[in-house]
């Protein structure tokens, strides 16, 4: 096989040389050239019943809904967008989220252009130096998850490609419905969702935060299901993409309805003064060009390693880390923590073992925590580390 070496950037990790993604690549530049002759050609749009249409459309969309909602949920309709089975696709976006626009680490950076985090991405073979740190467990202990993996592709093929054909014979256009439900959908599918990669992180407002790249705008809302507001990629344990009433996000609104109907549970939001308080202080650098002034002065007790100790012993369950030189308690946080409550505990203070600092894993080791998950930490601090 011919193999064809592309350097990735430099960045303080040296990244072996990938291979383009063979397989990836014809399948991918396959569906978008058999789409285009199938759509001009073999059953161009005046040659197609109106059901053929309707039908497109709404495969289009229910597989746009089938990521957006949620991969997991909706299994089967997340199949038919053709973007990897749940756990590939999870543990790529888990890692785009923890090292949003690293041009090594973030799987589609935004920061290596718009052709590339739109699409660039996929013709590589990349090999993720820092995979290894994102958690799984909740994954691979997941029966829907692990079947869906180990089938994917005959399932993609099967909602993609067959189920539209064969739902066109009921109105006699197998072959209109292959070309519009089957190949043309899937363009759309995969370009409205890979905007969310590239124009969404390329133009829009930043009304949370300007930490990354992540923007938002009412174009991207309405071609992706609600995914408007990426500005709130600031807040990645919440389930909405908009978190205000004006917001146009379907998505979450299906999530809320099936909420109530005891569908989904665990609904997890971002904290009313922390979204005020990010927003304030955007308004505040935008009408003054530099950001507010930000103290970090700790006027709390000295604790040595012993009084932590005590802690831990006269409490157990108790999650205590080092971050920063300070003892954090974050036993109350175990249950929201996007990267879960194994993680916390995996660098948390045990004793009578090998003490384990936090610090290298929050300060960018293992997620580029924003501004926001920083302030959130200091308010469980305890005490300064006395050393």
């Amino acid at each position: 096989m011919i193999e064809f070496l592309y350097t990735l950037p430099s960045s303080s990790m040296t990244a072996s040389p990938v291979r383009i993604w063979w397989s990836n690549s014809i399948f991918f530049a396959a569906t978008h050239v058999f789409a285009v002759w199938g759509a001009l050609y073999w059953r161009p749009l005046h040659a197609v019943p109106t059901s053929t249409l309707v039908l497109a459309f709404l495969v289009w969309q229910l597989a746009d809904f089938g990521i957006t909602i949620g991969y997991h949920l909706l299994a089967a309709l997340g199949s038919a967008g053709f973007q990897g089975s749940i756990k590939w696709w999870c543990l790529r976006h888990r890692l785009h989220h923890r090292f949003t626009d690293d041009p090594v680490h973030d799987p589609y950076a935004a920061t290596r252009g718009l052709f590339y985090s739109h699409m660039g991405w996929i013709f590589y073979k990349p090999t993720y130096e820092r995979m290894e740190l994102v958690d799984r467990e909740d994954l691979d202990s997941d029966p829907v998850v692990r079947f869906q993996h180990k089938y994917y592709v005959p399932l993609a093929f099967f909602f993609g490609f067959l189920l539209p054909t064969a739902l066109g014979t009921i109105w006699g256009d197998p072959s209109g419905a292959f070309v519009w439900g089957g190949l043309v959908s899937r363009l759309a599918i995969w370009h409205c969702t890979f905007l969310v990669n590239s124009l969404a992180h390329w133009d829009g407002l930043q009304p949370y935060s300007d930490e990354d790249t992540s923007r938002g705008t009412f174009l991207l809302a309405l071609l992706t299901g609600g995914e408007g507001s990426h500005n709130f990629h600031s807040f990645p344990h919440d389930w909405r993409s908009g978190p205000h009433l004006w917001n146009w996000d379907p998505s979450k609104w299906i999530i809320l309805l099936l909420n109530r109907l005891g569908l989904v549970t665990g609904l997890r939001s971002v904290r009313e003064e922390d979204l005020k308080e990010a927003m304030e202080h955007m308004r505040f650098k935008e009408q003054h060009g530099v950001a507010p002034p930000e103290e970090d002065t700790w006027e709390g007790v000295e604790w040595d390693l012993s009084q932590a100790h005590d802690l831990l012993n006269s409490k157990p369950g108790s999650c205590l880390v080092i971050i920063d030189d300070h003892f954090v308690d974050v036993t109350a946080y175990l249950g929201e923590h996007p990267g879960g409550a194994s993680l916390l505990r995996r660098y948390s203070v045990k004793p009578h073992k090998e003490l384990i600092e936090a610090s290298w894993a929050f300060d960018g080791g293992l997620n580029n925590h924003s501004r926001s998950a920083r302030r959130r930490m200091m308010e469980f601090r305890v005490a300064r580390f006395q050393r």
